[in-house]
């Protein structure tokens, strides 16, 4: 398997023609360095050896000195700008193929990893690897040519000159290269408290309502506080290992200096250089030591970026647990669905085990059950969000997996407990169902749901701007939005999971007899009786599966324990009275 952080320079083929445009920049600016100080070095001879008319002789090479900066400097700067902009295509790109595959993985996996880590993944960890590909590369390059060009001028001078400094900048890489492990290491275990700190921000966010409610604001703040701790610790001992590692390199390649003026100063002396090839062999060692320098920040950039380039290869690999599923189209007309022998399992804790279900076209039916006994599980099974790990699913008599699954969810509208809104405005919203919805779609949508007063009582209307989530909208209002939404897309089979908990038994029973009127395939998650009551047929869940169905009124009739789940039971006389005995 390749590198991650090598796999991720692959991104760099989705640009080729700027890659070899700044590849090329790049190659001109640093390696005409050492021609520059070959010029001075030409220069100073040649004004030594003319004597008085010194002026006259370095004339020329003043000239030719001039305009290679000039032009070197153009080149650069042309350089940098392009390096920039390559470098933002890139993470753009990254950002991209991150957000698209976090956005295809199943729900299991965004269980598994919370908000705050996608979020540092998507946004930190793209940034760390951005500038390894882009600055860190390329100081690399920089370096690579620099002392390429300049090794291959002291060799040009003299053997003798350039051997010593060769053996020295290998030695320096060696050591480099063998002390990057530790340092990526240490940056691992910094994204890690990263991550931490990044979920509890979001966390304390989100729910800064409970916060408030419950007083936590300084058991929270203290909590912060100590993942913040833990990030800068682990920070500092990134920066300290590194402070550690990096001087013995910087001081081998800096010893180079000591060896070009020893040996350069006797050689000149035997007569085999010049004083001009001394002075740019010295001087071209020292820029050398500067760009070496520069290994040490661009080695710590590496570590840090290939620590983060597993994490985004890790998204970027992961198999969504639902496949897209066949090409096979829904048949026409109203859809009915059949579960048979369903079992869902989180580890070796089954949630559904052999269920079976059918839903008539046309037929409202009501799920209950205790809490936590899989009734969100059965609901998301007919529109394909979770895949059973036995059993088969069939709409309108097709296996669920051999259907095209965008069809399928289109067909398949749920509505879930969490009533979400993005941050948009409510046309915008209701439109995501069916970007092609007109006003008559919505208007009749929002009729159903019951959201048409809503929507009267803001200024803006269906140009209103909805908070983040939704947040300045009641619970109720959000509630009636999100099914008008579902209503948009005109479902065949509609899905609400307890979707009507936040309104008051009036409204409720006006839009459910509305979800009835047109005629859709409809399975509701209930925990209210009011809910159960509009249903043509309920269903009892219990151990992971069917184990009652019929009306209300069969059920409450035969089942005992139908009658204690729905309030109806003689248990339920026995429990004492909310307000308290006086």
């Amino acid at each position: 398997m390749a590198d991650p952080l090598w796999r991720m320079f692959g991104l760099y083929r989705r640009h080729p023609w700027m890659l070899a445009g700044t590849a090329a920049l790049t190659a001109v600016a640093n390696g005409s360095m050492p021609l520059i100080q070959w010029l001075v070095g030409q220069g100073l001879d040649a004004a030594l050896a003319a004597g008085p008319r010194a002026v006259d002789a370095v004339a020329p090479w003043v000239v030719g000195l001039l305009a290679l900066s000039v032009a070197r400097s153009a080149v650069a700067w042309a350089a940098t700008v392009a390096a920039m902009a390559l470098g933002q295509r890139i993470l753009s790109a990254m950002r991209g193929d991150l957000f698209v595959r976090i956005q295809a993985l199943d729900l299991g996996f965004h269980r598994r990893h919370g908000v705050g880590e996608l979020v540092a993944r998507t946004t930190r960890d793209s940034d760390l690897v951005r500038d390894a590909l882009a600055g860190g590369a390329r100081t690399l390059v920089e370096v690579a040519l620099v002392s390429a060009g300049a090794i291959a001028l002291l060799w040009w001078y003299h053997w003798l000159l350039a051997l010593v400094p060769t053996l020295l900048l290998v030695a320096a890489c060696v050591w480099l290269a063998r002390h990057a492990a530790a340092i990526q290491d240490l940056n691992r275990r910094t994204d890690l408290a990263y991550d931490r700190m990044t979920q509890d921000l979001e966390e304390g966010v989100r729910g800064v309502r409970v916060i408030k409610a419950f007083a936590l604001e300084p058991a929270r703040g203290l909590r912060f506080a100590r993942h913040a701790g833990v990030l800068a610790r682990r920070q500092l001992a990134t920066a300290i290992a590194g402070a550690v590692r990096l001087p013995p390199p910087q001081m081998l390649v800096a010893l180079s200096q000591v060896w070009v003026l020893a040996c350069g100063a006797w050689l000149a002396a035997r007569g085999e250089i010049g004083v001009g090839a001394l002075t740019a062999a010295s001087m071209v060692v020292l820029m050398v030591t500067f760009r070496v320098e520069n290994i040490g920040r661009v080695l710590q950039v590496f570590a840090a970026a290939r620590a983060s380039a597993v994490r985004l290869v890790e998204v970027l690999d992961a198999v969504p647990a639902v496949a897209r599923g066949g090409l096979t189209a829904l048949p026409p007309g109203p859809l009915g669905a059949e579960l048979a022998g369903i079992r869902v399992a989180a580890g070796p804790v089954p949630i559904l085990d052999g269920l079976d279900l059918t839903l008539a076209p046309g037929e409202v039916v009501a799920v209950v059950g205790r809490t936590g006994c899989g009734k969100s599980t059965l609901a998301a099974l007919l529109p394909r969000l979770v895949d059973p790990q036995a059993g088969t699913v069939r709409i309108g008599g097709v296996p669920a997996r051999d259907l095209d699954l965008d069809a399928l969810r289109r067909a398949v509208q749920l509505v879930p407990q969490e009533a979400f809104l993005f941050s948009d405005s409510l046309a915008a919203n209701l439109r995501l169902a069916r970007m092609e919805a007109g006003d008559v779609d919505i208007a009749r949508a929002l009729v159903d749901a019951c959201a048409d007063g809503v929507v009267a009582d803001l200024p803006d209307g269906l140009a209103a701007k909805v908070g983040e989530r939704g947040v300045s909208l009641s619970g109720g209002q959000r509630q009636r939005l999100c099914l008008a939404r579902a209503l948009v897309a005109e479902p065949r089979i509609l899905v609400a999971d307890d979707a009507t908990s936040a309104l008051d038994a009036i409204t409720e029973r006006r839009v459910l007899a509305n979800l009835r009127r047109r005629g859709c395939t409809t399975l509701l998650v209930a925990s209210r009786l009011s809910t159960v009551l509009a249903a043509d047929r309920v269903v009892m869940l219990a151990g992971g599966r069917i184990v009652a169905s019929g009306t209300h009124a069969d059920l409450t009739a035969g089942s005992a324990d139908y009658r204690e789940l729905m309030g109806l039971g003689a248990g339920v006389a026995d429990l004492p009275p909310t307000g308290g005995a006086r």
